[in-house]
């Protein structure tokens, strides 16, 4: 059963610095601070969905929670880890910037129920992180992801492709680098300019060329096998619809089903190569599958089988249990 999470947003609270992609009033549609009692009233509406939580967490996203004020971030995890001590959450999920860790606040986190801490990363190439304004180097990225393990907590990061200086191979390299950490999760996130940001400057202007789409999917399915062969679980590819996204949407790689594409992308690449392992040449084909990943295999619209058509195939699915995630087996016929 997938556990529930409750997600609440600390927009702009605690940053040390403007990052040239950063909006996060319009990510979120929060316009005020968070107050402690929200923290209650999110929690109800979860509660009273009858659903068990017992496995979930009280997620603090958005800013830089550990950079906040101290007596704020206090009353809110005071809030959240009574709904812990309860036993009604397994813990308390945050997330905050590389440069904002340190042992005195990870003592503090531990005390106060929190478990899993994700680390704001977005790339690990020194000439990316300075051109975006993120204030801090990829050493500062590998000493807090160490610290944080040392804790017992567990590690999540985040990564973006396509920002300022970007390319598909130091995404890449990216990748590695924050897999060498052995971080339990990850978070992949297209860079989108929005509204109000130095990317937004930038790009009317014409010094920056945003992904489209279609070039943000391609590298970032290479990224989900990578982080998914290396046991590091994706928790999320994309930036999450809702908020004021639409509105302050100006250009970039923004898809409401945007995982969906890439695992639709990383389905199609394992069916080509089986064709062109095996030598299958034209006709009819048949591919097995996990019934629960048929539609990621047929693709939005059915766009890989048209693809596959195209390409002279004519496809006949067959359901097979036994198949994990990613994994298919094709034969002409």
């Amino acid at each position: 059963m997938k556990h529930i999470n409750v997600a609440l947003f600390v927009p702009d609270e605690g940053c040390p610095n403007r990052c040239s992609f950063c909006n996060q009033k319009t990510i979120s549609g929060k316009t005020k601070r968070l107050e402690p009692h929200e923290v209650d009233r999110a929690v109800e509406v979860a509660l009273n969905g009858n659903r068990d939580t017992s496995e979930g967490e009280i997620a603090f996203f958005g800013g830089s929670f550990t950079a906040i004020e101290r007596e704020y971030m206090l009353s809110l995890l005071q809030k959240a880890k009574a709904y812990v001590d309860e036993g009604l959450f397994k813990g308390i999920r945050i997330s905050t910037r590389p440069d904002c860790i340190d042992d005195e606040v990870l003592c503090i986190l531990k005390k106060h129920g929190v478990t899993s801490i994700e680390l704001g990363c977005q790339s690990m190439d020194e000439r990316v992180l300075m051109m975006n304004n993120r204030g801090h180097d990829s050493g500062c990225v590998i000493t807090s992801a160490k610290l944080i393990k040392e804790y017992g907590f567990e590690l999540g990061v985040q990564m973006m492709t396509g920002l300022y200086g970007d390319t598909d191979e130091t995404a890449v390299e990216t990748a590695k680098k924050l897999i060498s950490l052995s971080p339990d999760t990850v978070r992949i996130y297209p860079t989108v300019v929005l509204e109000n940001t130095e990317l937004h400057r930038l790009y009317l202007k014409g010094e920056y060329e945003p992904q489209s789409v279609d070039s943000a999917v391609h590298i970032c399915a290479v990224l989900i096998r990578m982080f998914e062969n290396a046991g590091v679980k994706v928790i999320r590819v994309g930036l999450h619809s809702g908020g004021n996204v639409d509105e302050g949407f100006v250009a970039g790689a923004f898809h409401p089903a945007f995982k969906e594409l890439c695992d639709g992308e990383i389905y199609l690449n394992e069916v080509l190569n089986q064709i062109k392992e095996k030598k299958i040449v034209g006709g009819a084909i048949e591919i097995k599958v996990a019934p629960r990943y048929i539609s990621a295999l047929t693709g939005q619209k059915k766009c890989n089988v048209n693809h596959l058509l195209q390409m002279g195939y004519s496809v006949k699915i067959e359901k097979q249990n036994e198949l994990e995630k990613y994994q298919v087996e094709v034969r002409g016929l």
